[in-house]
């Protein structure tokens, strides 16, 4: 959990104000995807409110539906998926010494039952712990880069949140886990840092952890940023680098929230979670920068959208552009959180689950899309994932889709594109992913127009130009991602698919 590789520090400077704290600043001027600075975390641990899983590799636990397959540790007594994850370092030389000297053992029965549904108190500690053992291990780069990061203790000690951590956490770990000479304030201090500073982070195998980047988390926050990160699965190195160009000077901001979420949604969660009000340039606009991802259509007439007239004022009225309707901050929030749950379970199938991952998106897009903008971010979010399940489902693959579904899909990416030319700009992986996803359909489309006779040789040459561009572009996006990254593979696989487009191309 010590960082090895020496940064380009050229590439950066710190700097320092009254209003923001530490913040990141272009040390020269930097060209879109130029690399900024690169970091293995401080610590990287369970989420919070966590379901059972093993501690080093955060899988599901226990592994199996077996009854008599619950593992172990054989030292400490907490899940792990075997030997072999309860001897790697991350667990071995942290929280498992801590728990066996102190006889501590993990409640199997509690962890399992339905009482536990959102999540298991008894995990809670452990990654504060791996973060407080990892301030006695690494005492210079925590003096160094972590100390200082914010953990808003005030404000955070009038939420619910901070009574629940002083339970779970501090008088856990003090207590039963024998570890008073860790004070409360500075367990509660280490759950503030976790709570606004760490990282999701994604394993090899897809399943979720968190992870603190100290020199990453001092970026400031814009809803819509001018970096990307990408985090490599096998040890978690974040890897900063530019999506648009930055001047020298110029301050280099990141996003703590989805960047597809509507402005009542980020600005919420930013408050909640990161104690601050997001008065970004997007925020303030309330058609964010002519997306319209807020915009609700008029229910009394034909041609309006109904906007906030003050996007950051949380109570502002809401009135169409056109008619003389109005409603309240608080009756559209009231529609998004409803709306957001019935998503969030549509989003919850995969294309493990089949045409129905793909069913129950379009059920939910031909019902709201009377309620919202097309471009609105609740009906982004879903045609995102529609976008790459086209193509890779069951009854849904290319070869398998007739002409009206491959225009579907294309016309989804373009969509898709509007937005994040917009809230995602220049060399990020979304747009690489999304150009990666046009091409497809472009270029099925016009090889079905030419074994039909509707075009001729000519029309089919300009149409599968223009698909091997988006191709291209898709690919030199997404080969700046890490090998060992899902994009990394994906842009691997469109070169090859380019030279063997390419050679088509040359051939008519």
């Amino acid at each position: 959990m010590s960082e090895s590789k020496l940064d380009d520090e050229a590439s950066y400077k710190i700097q320092c104000n009254d209003q923001v704290g530490r913040y990141l600043v272009a040390g020269r001027d930097l060209e879109p995807g130029a690399e900024i600075l690169t970091e293995l975390p401080f610590v990287v641990g369970p989420k919070a409110s966590t379901y059972p899983l093993c501690l080093t590799c955060y899988t599901p636990w226990p592994p199996t539906e077996d009854d008599d397959n619950k593992p172990l540790c054989p030292r400490c007594g907490w899940p792990v998926c075997g030997d072999e994850c309860a001897d790697q370092p991350q667990h071995r030389d942290y929280e498992c010494k801590v728990f066996a000297e102190a006889k501590e053992k993990f409640n199997v029965e509690l962890a399992l039952s339905d009482e536990q549904a959102n999540g298991v108190p008894q995990l809670e500690c452990v990654t504060p712990l791996r973060l407080l053992l990892a301030s006695e291990r690494d005492g210079d780069r925590w003096n160094r880069e972590v100390k200082d990061m914010a953990a808003h203790d005030k404000r955070r000690s009038q939420t619910a949140q901070w009574n629940s951590d002083r339970v779970n956490i501090a008088e856990y770990l003090r207590t039963r886990c024998k570890l008073d000479r860790f004070p409360e304030d500075s367990v509660q201090t280490a759950c503030g840092i976790l709570e606004i500073n760490a990282h999701e982070v994604r394993t090899a195998r897809g399943f979720l952890a968190r992870a603190l980047y100290p020199k990453v988390s001092i970026m400031s926050h814009s809803c819509v940023s001018n970096t990307v990160h990408s985090i490599v699965p096998n040890d978690f190195r974040v890897y900063l680098r530019t999506a648009v160009k930055v001047p020298a000077g110029g301050e280099l901001l990141g996003s703590y929230t989805h960047a597809l979420l509507p402005t009542l949604l980020r600005r919420e969660y930013l408050q909640e979670s990161k104690y601050f009000t997001c008065a970004c340039t997007r925020c303030s606009d309330p058609t964010e920068l002519g997306t319209h991802m807020s915009s609700l259509k008029c229910q009394k007439c034909d041609n309006g959208v109904v906007v906030a007239l003050d996007s950051l004022d949380a109570e502002s009225t809401w009135k169409c552009t056109h008619c003389e309707f109005s409603t309240t901050a608080q009756a559209v929030l009231k529609i998004l959180k409803i709306i957001q749950a019935e998503m969030d379970r549509v989003e919850a199938y995969t294309a493990a689950d089949g045409p129905e991952a793909i069913q129950t998106r379009e059920n939910y897009m031909k019902k709201y899309r009377s309620v919202f903008h097309p471009r609105h971010a609740m009906l982004t979010i879903p045609r995102y994932s529609l976008s790459q399940l086209y193509g890779r489902v069951e009854d849904y693959f290319l070869d398998d889709m007739p002409d009206v579904v491959l225009e579907h899909k294309a016309e989804m990416c373009r969509l898709l594109l509007q937005v994040l030319d917009v809230v995602e700009p220049g060399l990020t992986r979304s747009r690489g992913m999304i150009l990666y996803e046009l091409h497809a359909p472009l270029l099925f489309l016009a090889k079905g127009q030419w074994n039909a006779g509707v075009i001729d040789a000519a029309k089919l040459k300009t149409k599968m130009t223009e698909a091997a561009s988006l191709l291209k572009e898709a690919a030199d996006i997404l080969a700046r991602e890490p090998q060992g990254t899902p994009e990394a593979d994906i842009a691997a696989g469109a070169r090859q698919a380019l030279e063997q487009l390419d050679k088509s191309i040359g051939e008519l």
